[in-house]
């Protein structure tokens, strides 16, 4: 069973830590946490029986880990991650990989030549919702697919977060903060993209915290918070991406993908259930599909459980460094072609994760 030790204990930590040790306490072992204040790692130690260590060097000297999930800012993603690799660690980062295309690109070389795994959220794709769409399009229930939209759009986070000062900083903004949980579904849907061409700004540059603790604080505002892309598939497929921080209200689709033979609506895929309707051609109802599996309700960890049955069982794993690379090249290429008023061509690549 492989011993997971956790960087970074914020807001999400605890749904790891509950799933990890609930629903896949026979799969994987949590052994240890640390983070920046270590009253904060002891109280989860404290409550979870694992044990705190003062920093992630520390827990790196120790013995008593085998994979490193790193929860912290997208901005720390690249350095803990690699001082994880370079000690023979496996690594699952959160959402997105890190920042810069380089530093996910020596990551990967990194660990392959130290021969250990590189995952990363997002999960959900293997939830239940998406993988019955994933089913419906290898079954061909839609025929070919030809196009697809997703649409992320709301009015920003500091009006609810604590401290959202990162969310408008390099790494995050609507795009990175939230287009990795619809690129990764479009990806492990439709597979890789080969052109992209986007247009995004800063409609404002200064934000008014709203959001109880920072009340009135204002935050300039680093990266675009209104995005839109388009995305051409390698299996022909076309598709268009709207992620946004300056939308109050809409009634768009979450995300959909249409084909020669009919419509599938796809769950919102920041959650791992949700409602899949399918319409067939010119019908005029639509048909609820019941769902493939039982991972319906919020099983994050699910990407980790299967890296480390992977592992293992010396097999790929799905959420892989590949798929997590190339949804980070999209999401720069988006920004790219929008400076440049030029089609950006992807320079990675990646097979679509197998099933679940």
């Amino acid at each position: 069973m492989q011993r997971i030790g956790i960087v970074g204990i914020g807001n999400i930590s605890k749904l790891y830590l509950d799933n990890f040790t609930g629903i896949f306490k026979d799969k994987v072992k949590v052994t240890s946490v640390t983070d920046t204040s270590f009253d904060r790692a002891q109280k989860a130690a404290d409550d979870y029986n694992v044990k705190a260590y003062k920093s992630l060097d520390e827990m790196l000297e120790s013995s008593d880990t085998d994979i490193i999930l790193n929860i912290t800012q997208p901005k720390y993603h690249y350095e803990l991650a690699l001082a994880a690799i370079k000690s023979g660690r496996h690594v699952y980062n959160e959402k997105p990989i890190c920042i810069k295309r380089a530093e996910a690109e020596h990551l990967i070389k990194t660990a392959e030549k130290k021969g250990v795994r590189i995952g990363c959220a997002p999960d959900t794709f293997l939830g239940a919702g998406l993988q019955t769409c994933r089913k419906l399009i290898d079954d061909g229930s839609i025929g070919k697919p030809v196009a697809a939209t997703a649409f992320i759009m709301d009015r920003g986070p500091e009006h609810w977060h604590p401290s959202p000062h990162f969310f408008y900083q390099e790494g995050a903004g609507p795009m990175f903060d939230m287009g990795p949980y619809y690129l990764t579904a479009l990806v492990s849907l439709l597979g890789h993209v080969v052109r992209i061409c986007g247009s995004a700004k800063i409609s404002m540059p200064e934000r008014t915290i709203t959001s109880q603790q920072l009340y009135g604080e204002k935050m300039k505002v680093e990266i675009p918070t209104h995005i839109t892309g388009i995305l051409d598939f390698a299996n022909g497929a076309v598709g268009n991406i709207i992620t946004s921080f300056d939308v109050y209200s809409h009634s768009l689709p979450c995300l959909e993908i249409y084909g020669t033979e009919g419509t599938l609506k796809i769950p919102d895929p920041n959650y791992f259930g949700g409602q899949v309707l399918y319409k067939k051609q010119r019908e005029e109802n639509w048909t609820d599909v019941p769902l493939i599996s039982n991972y319906t309700e919020n099983v994050r960890g699910l990407g980790i459980v299967d890296m480390a049955q992977a592992i293992e069982e010396n097999r790929a794993h799905r959420v892989s460094a590949q798929l997590a690379y190339h949804v980070l090249d999209i999401m720069h290429g988006i920004h790219d072609a929008s400076k440049s008023g030029k089609y950006y061509k992807p320079k990675s690549s990646c097979n679509r994760p197998a099933a679940l």
